[in-house]
């Protein structure tokens, strides 16, 4: 696996990175946002918006993932926290998803949140749910239909927790 540094996301990290996240979500498969969202809506809702937003870079210093992490609800709620992760296609199977996630825990722990949640991994993204559950997060509920994939149609969704 390439080594990987983390940082707070940038306004330029974002531009390098928003080639990765249009792409994964226009294909519909992971990620149940507009498919058709603008280059600052998408700033907004991975950088502005979250408690936190890393990228992961290679030594060259070439974005080869994001992700964020956020209060999963708020008031009584808000100790438990929510990521989503996304990884540059020609650095998929590196490693790299695997270190973000790692990263982001130790990043809730620090922040003082005592579990994260997924609230909709959608079921046919086997590499990740498998990745997930490798790194101690449990299905806790499946959303029968909960996701319109743009290949397979409705499929299901799962929740994952893992306490910190």
């Amino acid at each position: 696996m390439t080594t990987l540094a983390f940082s707070p996301i940038t306004d330029d990290d974002f531009a390098a990175f928003w080639p990765t996240f249009q792409a994964i979500v226009a294909a519909q498969e992971t990620y149940a946002f507009d498919p058709d969202i603008s280059f600052e809506a998408a700033r907004q809702l991975w950088c502005k918006t979250p408690n936190a937003s890393v990228v992961a870079k290679d030594e060259n210093g070439q974005v080869l993932g994001a992700y964020y992490l956020k209060t999963n609800a708020a008031g009584p709620g808000d100790h438990i926290c929510n990521c989503g992760y996304m990884v540059a296609p020609a650095a998929r199977s590196k490693g790299v998803a695997r270190a973000m996630c790692e990263h982001s825990q130790q990043q809730a722990r620090e922040l003082g949140f005592l579990a994260m949640q997924y609230n909709a991994v959608v079921a046919t993204n086997e590499v990740a749910v498998a990745l997930w559950q490798k790194l101690g997060f449990s299905i806790v509920g499946t959303v029968p239909n909960a996701y319109r994939h743009a290949r397979f149609g409705f499929v299901d969704t799962h929740v994952m927790h893992k306490t910190l």
